[in-house]
């Protein structure tokens, strides 16, 4: 089996947490791992979960869908992060959202009644563990504030601006990669992925920006619509 605790001691899950100290938590967590082809869905709306997931290798979406199947991409998740959190510390709470794989994946599960109670063997770095989740928690709030502002944007055009502007700071470059496909992208802004084509070939005529696939270059700042 795979060794991962390399992606485990860079998660902020475990953050301030020795490397053999994450290796004893885990029985106390009540760990397990499993394995997931591409677009399998590993949580699905409807469902209530007391697990943590954490991912080790691929990568998962956190979508929406509603009655007809359009989908909504609410964020994602790369080894060493985390999902399910908000759900599996609410008890009773159904999820209204499905997560699924965006490639084959590999994922470790943790009971988040074990994480929020200190254990028997009294661990060490249990309370940090909890602090880290409390952490956790707080970015993803934050994650989802962000997006909100995306979303307020009221042409395709507002959205992708706002959203390219977000990856450049983040990456501390005008040149840089983003996380998604062209349809995903689409799903993530919540527009139509045909609109949102028209609206990037628009942007790079006018010089704007340039991209290749999931390559991007911003060139000047937009004039205001």
């Amino acid at each position: 089996m795979k060794d991962y605790s390399d992606v485990l001691q860079l998660s902020p899950l475990f953050a301030g947490i020795e490397r053999d100290e994450v290796e004893k938590m885990l029985g106390c967590l009540g760990a397990f791992e499993r394995g997931y082809g591409q677009d399998e869905f590993i949580l699905s709306a409807g469902d209530e979960t007391e697990l943590i997931g954490l991912v080790l290798d691929g990568g998962v979406h956190v979508v929406r869908e509603d009655f007809w199947g359009n989908r909504n991409i609410i964020s994602r998740a790369v080894p060493g992060q985390v999902f399910g959190e908000g759900y599996a510390c609410t008890p009773g709470a159904k999820s209204a959202v499905s997560v699924i794989t965006a490639q084959p994946s590999r994922i470790l599960y943790m009971n988040v009644r074990r994480v929020l109670t200190t254990c028997s063997s009294a661990c060490r770095f249990h309370a940090q563990l909890i602090r880290n989740l409390l952490s956790v928690l707080s970015r993803r709030a934050l994650e989802l504030n962000e997006k909100l502002m995306y979303m307020t944007q009221r042409s395709t055009r507002g959205k992708l601006l706002a959203y390219l502007s977000a990856e450049s700071r983040r990456s501390g470059s005008a040149e840089f990669d983003i996380p998604f496909d062209r349809q995903q992208l689409a799903d993530y802004l919540s527009v139509e992925r045909s609109a949102m084509s028209a609206e990037l070939g628009r942007l790079k005529r006018e010089g704007v920006l340039d991209f290749k696939r999931e390559h991007f270059w911003l060139r000047e700042y937009p004039k205001k619509e």
